[in-house]
């Protein structure tokens, strides 16, 4: 697997989680997510989409796991389901 190939995968589940977490809370949008851990929405959205390929550090990723209570293994897991 690839660094850009990684990347892709944690932009979806980070969007995929962040959509699940609206049906059973508060609305998270990008940008509530970015604030919250101190980012700019562009990266947000950026990882989400799959136009530009950005990475993320560990600890961003470990304060997205925290807000959006998802374990942080399962942003690198890889679904068939787009």
């Amino acid at each position: 697997m690839t660094q850009d190939e990684l990347n892709r995968i944690i932009g979806k589940n980070i969007k995929k989680y962040r959509l699940l977490y609206n049906k059973n809370h508060s609305r998270m949008t990008q940008e509530k997510l970015a604030e919250a851990i101190n980012v700019s929405v562009s990266l947000i959205g950026s990882l989400e989409s799959n136009k530009i390929n950005k990475g993320i550090g560990i600890v961003n990723l470990y304060k997205i796991s925290v807000i959006l209570e998802v374990p942080i293994n399962k942003f690198f897991e890889v679904n068939d389901d787009k």
